[in-house]
């Protein structure tokens, strides 16, 4: 038995699933292996997210100790986001599903030629 945020679980697999259930999560976090970001990048770059619903997941997110939020005491205040360590870890498992991707448009789809991302690789 796992115990994670007062919540039990019979498998760890089971934790990752509750944590990335949605469409966003992942996509949050993959745009901040880039590095740290502003609400406003975020918004622009997770295509078709809405305020709303970036704000709920960003939360989630910082609950769930993926990301940290960090407030700069300026005018007009600043806001920046960034993976913690843990988050960090999830680096290669996101290439590794964009690797795969990949492949699978290779084998059952096909390329068009419009904007495609990138890996996003180690930095270190």
């Amino acid at each position: 038995m796992y115990l994670v945020n007062d919540k039990e679980y019979k498998c760890a697999i089971d934790i990752s699933q509750d944590i990335f259930n949605d469409n966003w999560k992942l996509k949050i976090i993959w745009h901040l292996l880039d590095g740290e970001k502003r609400y406003k990048e975020l918004n622009q770059e997770v295509k078709n997210i809405t305020q709303k619903t970036l704000t709920v997941k960003l939360r989630e997110l910082e609950d769930k100790q993926l990301i940290k939020r960090e407030s700069f005491p300026e005018i007009p205040p600043r806001v920046v986001y960034s993976l913690t360590p843990i988050g960090e870890k999830l680096r290669p498992i996101l290439n590794t599903m964009f690797d795969w991707g990949i492949d699978y448009v290779e084998e059952c789809g096909s390329f068009s030629d419009k904007e495609k991302c990138e890996p996003k690789l180690s930095s270190k």
